[in-house]
């Protein structure tokens, strides 16, 4: 594998993982919303994110190399709401109420955001270790010469 791959497989994997830490901030930060109404009420989201395999894969070919060779990096397909339910409690001296005394909390697990902030971050900085393991080897190539 060259280098140049490396770098190409790390930094998507560091974009990818980035914007996962993006999300798992928006979801912490509206974990405590509330709304008098379903429709409004934050919904936790999530990254969905897919392995980039060889161009074989676009011309309709197999799945997996013959060899069973890793991907060739991640995209991100998009995020998705969270379809698990929403809190509805009852507060009737609250602001946000409706008419039957109600508001709705977001769908947000704070202990399971942080676990994703946690993985997401150590993600992150595996990729890093492994773009600067790649500068350090390119750069002891580049002296072998001398």
């Amino acid at each position: 594998m060259s280098l140049d791959k490396v770098f190409d497989i790390a930094g998507s994997g560091m974009s990818a993982q980035s914007l996962r830490l993006n999300t798992v901030a928006s979801n912490i930060a509206n974990a405590e919303t509330v709304s008098s109404s379903v429709d409004e009420t934050y919904r936790a989201r999530n990254p969905v994110f897919a392995t980039i395999f060889n161009s074989q894969q676009a011309t309709g070919g197999s799945l997996f190399s013959p060899d069973q060779q890793a991907g060739d990096g991640v995209s991100v397909l998009g995020i998705v709401e969270s379809d698990a339910t929403l809190e509805p409690r009852y507060e009737p001296d609250h602001p946000m109420a409706n008419e039957e005394g109600y508001v709705y909390y977001p769908n947000v697990n704070v202990v399971e955001e942080m676990a994703n902030m946690m993985s997401a971050s150590r993600s992150y900085q595996t990729n890093v270790e492994v773009m600067n393991t790649a500068k350090t080897m390119l750069q002891r190539v580049l002296t072998l010469g001398q």
